[in-house]
């Protein structure tokens, strides 16, 4: 079967430059529509690599995310948000960009087109067999993040993906691919859009499965939250407050002396006040 890059096809509207505000507006989110139901489709597959990275997880592996572009910095910003929200180490989930942390930015020209760099840019953190990979790449055509996967497969690193196009080099590299096929974009070829979308939600679904499957919420609460801030300080007061029924005051000598919600749960239940 042919890959056809369908992120890359002509846009399903024309004449873009003519159309009102409105109507701009409007057949951006009818296109957006679509977004959820193509990760719906690919649940069976998100599902067989998210099993992959608890059980590493569990073993004390690591999840790397890695990518170019909008992928990349998709990746980095997933990762970014596992330390805060679920109060896990930073380098639990790592985030690796083509061109480094600059590229976060600014594009950096060339850097996706390297058959190397994405595995020395991995060696850095001391890749191991403990650990899993996912490349991002809604093309599923790009250089550094195929020929990373290639050797991470050739030294037993489990690998995943998540790409916008079926049957792309990038899936049949991945030995857990997720493949999230949104379609042409609004603006032909400009997959920061639906792709990037469709992306975003398919993180989200494995990290946050990931840190409840490994014990990182109650209920429904992030007890493990960083206490960043008045907002989450208050937040935590809340969950105290509910958990335990007591008065907002006692929440707060609760959550200051012991500096997480967890534990000061854990240790009002177990008399430590």
């Amino acid at each position: 079967m042919d890959f056809i890059k369908t992120t890359e096809q002509d846009s399903l509207y024309n004449h873009l430059e003519k159309m009102t505000i409105k109507d701009l507006l409007l057949n951006i989110n009818n296109e957006d529509k679509n977004v959820p139901l193509a990760v719906e489709r690919a649940l069976p597959q998100i599902e067989n690599l998210v099993e992959q990275i608890v059980e590493k997880l569990r073993q004390g592996g690591r999840l790397f995310y890695i990518g170019a572009g909008t992928s990349g910095r998709l990746g980095v910003l997933d990762a970014s948000e596992c330390p805060p929200t679920f109060g896990v180490p930073f380098d639990l989930v790592i985030g690796i960009i083509a061109g480094g942390d600059t590229a976060i930015r600014k594009a950096v020209e060339f850097a996706e087109d390297s058959i190397i760099e994405g595995w020395e840019d991995l060696q850095a953190y001391q890749i191991s067999e403990k650990d899993v990979v996912v490349g991002i790449a809604a093309s599923g055509t790009t250089p550094y993040v195929i020929a990373a996967l290639e050797i991470c497969n050739k030294n037993n690193i489990i690998t995943g993906c998540v790409t916008c196009n079926k049957d792309s080099p990038l899936s049949k590299t991945a030995q857990f691919p997720v493949e999230v096929v949104v379609g042409p974009e609004f603006v032909t070829g400009s997959s920061r859009m639906k792709a990037g979308t469709a992306q975003k939600l398919v993180l989200n679904m494995i990290t946050t499965t990931t840190m409840i499957q490994l014990g990182h919420i109650k209920g429904n609460k992030m007890v493990d939250m960083q206490l960043s801030n008045n907002k989450l300080v208050d937040r935590g007061a809340q969950m105290i407050m509910s958990e335990l029924n007591i008065p907002k005051e006692e929440a707060k000598h609760l959550l200051k002396e012991f500096g997480s919600v967890r534990l000061a749960i854990q240790n009002y239940n177990h008399g430590n006040r």
